[in-house]
């Protein structure tokens, strides 16, 4: 894990008590086994596994954000064994004044900056060794990237590559991932050939349209069009979107299947964690006919 983090304060373990800050420890929890820790969550709204939404509905597990503000009351009267956050880089934000005069286990992680799907996942690992799990998520993680490389040596050699972009504006920019993305890399290992690819560093770059339209406009696949879930939609955002040669085509595809009213989607949940998944999503809508047999997890075909 080269993105472990440094300040992992000392507490004892198994922990019974845990407030998920991010959804994406909804699905490493569930993973193991240990979603009836959760006591408390921010970012509500946007969790999507039905157990985790039904103990907050019943108020088992407590919502302990409302909007940006964090309520630490209710954060210390839940008497947390540990807090899982990310890191920011801004310790304003990773690290409240207020928590850390409190003394409460926080613990920040770093996987978002991972370059690979499967270092994220590998994530397992690290949230394990608070609840003494260590064989089991080391076990599952083997089975995972097992998976995960079984798929894609099936298509390690595969001729011809579609060209695929990202994304659409978001507040007025177009923000691309980079080369070195976890984005970059499953596309490289579904079969696809990303054309930001030359870009350095795993950040997203600001764009305008024109400038993406320059080098994507005949490419073969668009994916990840914002929070868009059919072409119609997307045009009415802006008609210039009508001129890709994807768009054209149909050949637009987003990972908004399971993807709630509130903007819940387990992609973010369970789909970090089985990137094998996300992968067959990808080899599906790259190189059907290698995949003729299954269906979209995560993905749909925008109509």
């Amino acid at each position: 894990l080269p993105h472990l983090p440094a300040n992992i304060p000392d507490m004892r373990t198994p922990v019974a008590r845990v407030v998920a800050m991010e959804t994406v420890y909804i699905g490493y929890l569930e993973a193991l086994g240990k979603l009836d820790t959760i006591v408390g969550a921010a970012s509500a709204d946007y969790i999507s596994n039905t157990r985790v939404r039904a103990a907050i509905e019943d108020g088992s597990i407590q919502k302990v954000q409302s909007g940006a503000a964090l309520n630490i009351e209710r954060v210390l009267l839940l008497q947390p064994e540990l807090i899982l956050t990310s890191i920011s880089g801004d310790p304003a934000f990773d690290l409240p004044a207020n928590l850390t005069r409190a003394g409460l286990p926080v613990v920040l992680c770093a996987g978002y900056m991972e370059q690979h799907p499967l270092a994220r996942a590998e994530w397992i690992q690290f949230i394990a060794a608070f609840f003494d799990a260590d064989a089991p998520a080391t076990e599952l993680f083997e089975a995972i990237a097992a998976r995960y490389e079984t798929l894609r040596q099936s298509i390690e050699h595969i001729e011809p590559r579609p060209t695929v972009f990202c994304g659409a504006p978001y507040s007025g920019a177009w923000h691309m991932a980079g080369g070195e993305s976890t984005t970059a890399q499953a596309i490289r290992d579904a079969g696809g050939q990303y054309l930001w690819s030359d870009i350095r560093g795993s950040g997203a770059i600001p764009l305008d349209t024109e400038r993406v339209f320059l080098r994507a406009a005949h490419a073969d696949i668009w994916l990840h069009p914002s929070f868009y879930q059919s072409r119609a939609e997307l045009y009415a955002a802006d008609a210039r979107f009508g001129k890709f040669h994807a768009a054209q085509h149909g050949y637009v595809f987003n990972n908004t299947k399971q993807r709630s009213a509130s903007g819940a989607n387990p992609i973010w949940e369970a789909g970090v964690v089985q990137p094998d998944e996300v992968l067959a999503d990808l080899i599906k809508i790259f190189h059907p006919q290698r995949m003729p047999d299954t269906d979209f997890v995560y993905y749909e075909q925008l109509k």
